[in-house]
């Protein structure tokens, strides 16, 4: 097969394969950008390797440059990158691997163009292409990737129980990439998944995260969390979520599966927004349902509270998984806890009172939250499901009323508490904050306008009522 450059890939990979020509060292290149040009994905950096020194080819490689980019080296893991506009490229030299039973960090030694396909995750991962000049372009491929892109199957060069022991990360990477190129994966290789579920605690929790995001990335990130519930990984990644499997009959009543029906939500929202954090959202959600489920005679099962309990869970999620503990965590526990306050809009009569609160609590993440709660409406039934959402666009269009006419969304208090402690000479205490809280709750009641005057009218009857005076 011919894979196919553009213009300056070809002369980019020309250069560097005529000065390794000039070293006389063979060279390569490998890995993910071999797999995406035959799969047909963009391309935006490349993996060099030669048979010998990566930085020394990468440095000559930058010589011939004018400007000479910049040389990033790595002399540890005998490691080079170089970045010409929004393409990088890395240069190393070919190893050879060995691993220890407790580490995922190999020894490594010099090797051979196949001692380095060998170490490959994947077969797919596994293709080079020849870059010195007497073979230009040729493909090299010993374990059969193309068929393996072409049937569209992950599968291990190597024995799979050995390659997933050697680095339990590629277990990760398999669902990762099942998850992003729409691939199966190879049935034997995913029992060897199953089977060396343990070693993921040699991993660390930062490259398991980073795994984690970049499933939560794709277009259907469902995918890939079905494949960590059913290959084992979830109960050593995120055990809070295996709770949610599953559904229980009493009395011939059940309740949904809210694990799958959260994987749904997950999927829905993808659908409208690239926005990582709201992803998170989605997929915690209703993560505090397995504690407060109850089954209540005559009525069902219930979940009372489990918004509230789940934002509480978001934080310690946050803290396990070593994601960001400030405002991504705060943003994904603000909509964790306010997710049904709009669907419960929909099922009463709806008050400004009511929309002003939600419209004060949720602030700017209000279009955000709307969108988490559109996504939340599952059901089998499409009438059901019609009739939710044409109910939304009723809050929505309230919403927009209300917000037009009163300005609450990241409201701001038209009275001060420096004000109301110069208006009656008082020091910072209790009676500034009732006086504050009063003015805010009659405004967000609609007792009251939301302006200066309204509110300041307001204090002084408030002030009266705590016998407190206005100095003069």
């Amino acid at each position: 097969m011919e894979i196919k450059f553009t213009n300056d890939e070809l002369a980019i990979f020309k250069k560097i394969g005529a000065v390794a020509d000039h070293l006389k060292v063979p060279c390569y290149l490998i890995g993910g950008f071999v797999r995406d040009k035959v799969i047909g994905r963009p391309v935006k950096d490349a993996d060099i390797v030669c048979i010998g020194d990566g930085i020394a080819l990468a440095n000559a490689f930058a010589d011939t440059i004018h400007p000479k980019p910049i040389v990033a080296f790595f002399k540890t893991f005998g490691t080079a990158q170089i970045k010409l506009g929004d393409f990088e490229i890395e240069f190393v030299g070919a190893r050879k691997e060995s691993y220890q039973q407790n580490s995922r960090k190999p020894e490594v030694e010099e090797g051979t163009i196949e001692d380095d396909q060998n170490r490959r995750d994947f077969t797919m991962n596994a293709l080079a292409i020849q870059l010195n000049e007497i073979n230009f372009g040729q493909l090299i491929d010993p374990f059969d990737g193309l068929t393996a892109i072409s049937n569209k199957v992950i599968v291990t060069p190597l024995e799979p129980v050995q390659t997933f022991s050697d680095d339990p990360l590629r277990m990760l990477r398999a669902i990762r990439f099942a998850t992003q190129l729409g691939f199966e994966i190879d049935p034997v290789t995913f029992d060897a998944i199953k089977a060396n579920v343990y070693r993921m605690k040699i991993v660390s929790q930062e490259r398991i995260t980073d795994e984690l995001n970049k499933i939560m990335s794709t277009p259907k990130p469902s995918v890939g969390w079905n494949l960590l519930y059913l290959s084992g990984l979830l109960k050593q990644i995120l055990p809070p979520m295996l709770d949610l499997h599953g559904a229980v009959y009493i009395d011939g009543k059940g309740h949904k599966d809210n694990f799958y029906h959260t994987l749904e939500v997950l999927d829905n929202i993808s659908q409208n927004t690239t926005n990582l954090w709201l992803r998170w959202a989605a997929l915690l959600h209703d993560i505090g349902k397995p504690a407060t489920k109850k089954f209540e005679e005559g009525h069902g099962w219930t979940f009372h509270g489990h918004e509230v309990l789940g934002a509480r869970m978001v934080p310690k999620i946050f803290a396990r998984l070593k994601l960001p503990l400030h405002e991504p965590m705060r943003y994904v526990q603000k909509l964790v806890l306010l997710h049904l306050r709009p669907i419960s809009l929909t099922k009463e009569n709806i008050t400004d009172s009511a929309v002003r609160r939600l419209l004060f609590d949720a602030g700017n993440d209000i279009d955000d939250l709307m969108t988490l709660c559109s996504a939340d409406i599952t059901s089998k039934n499409k009438h059901k499901v019609m009739r939710f959402l044409k109910n939304f666009e009723l809050v929505k269009e309230r919403m927009q009323v209300v917000e037009e006419s009163d300005r609450v969304r990241n409201w701001q208090p038209p009275i001060s508490g420096e004000l109301i402690m110069e208006t009656f000479a008082l020091s910072p205490g209790k009676n500034v904050g009732i006086i504050k809280d009063s003015i805010r709750e009659a405004i967000l009641d609609g007792v009251i306008s939301n302006n200066y005057d309204a509110a300041y009218g307001f204090m002084l009857e408030k002030a009266a009522e705590l016998n407190l005076k206005p100095v003069k």
